[in-house]
């Protein structure tokens, strides 16, 4: 089962990742500067997780390929690793839609 991470970054800001079963991180967040602000982005990756547009699938310039997820506004909730190929990145907004809407929080900030 995946779980989201929280924690504290050394400027201050909390962040989350989502892990999946196997421990990868499969999500990471940006920085809020509320730990409540941080909370509400994890239920945002909850409910935005589950709408196919929400993803918004990229090629980084050295031909790397990654992921947003992002809420109604547009605005960006979090981002992938990048991967070696489509196929992997594809395999990963799979398991991020499989993993977070029951995701356990821990808390380690």
């Amino acid at each position: 089962m995946g779980k989201f991470v929280i924690t504290k970054r050394k400027d201050g800001e909390f962040q989350f990742n989502l892990k999946a079963g196997n421990g990868q991180t499969i999500l990471a967040s940006e920085g809020y500067s509320t730990k409540a602000n941080c909370e509400n982005g994890i239920e945002s990756v909850r409910k935005n997780s589950q709408e196919d547009a929400r993803f918004e699938k990229k090629t980084s310039s050295n031909d790397k390929y990654y992921f947003s997820l992002k809420a109604s506004n547009g605005q960006v909730i979090g981002s992938s690793e990048m991967y070696e190929s489509a196929a992997g990145r594809d395999n990963g907004i799979e398991s991020v839609k499989s993993n977070a809407p029951e995701a356990v929080v821990e808390d380690l900030s």
